[in-house]
């Protein structure tokens, strides 16, 4: 068992979702819990995207 999905539909829905979360902490960035949500969300989306490129199918 992988840390990520083994298909692209499902990375995708991966990748978007964390990309959700980054926008939420990107347009709370004045806050202290929107800064810390803001970097775990962009830590999180390049791991996913970094994922989903290596996916074929």
């Amino acid at each position: 068992m992988g840390l990520f999905v083994q298909n692209r539909r499902d990375g995708s829905r991966i990748l978007s979702s964390a990309i959700a979360i980054t926008f939420v902490g990107l347009v709370r960035c004045n806050t202290t819990w929107g800064q810390v949500v803001l970097v775990v969300g962009t830590a999180a989306s390049v791991w996913c995207w970094h994922c989903y490129k290596q996916l074929k199918h």
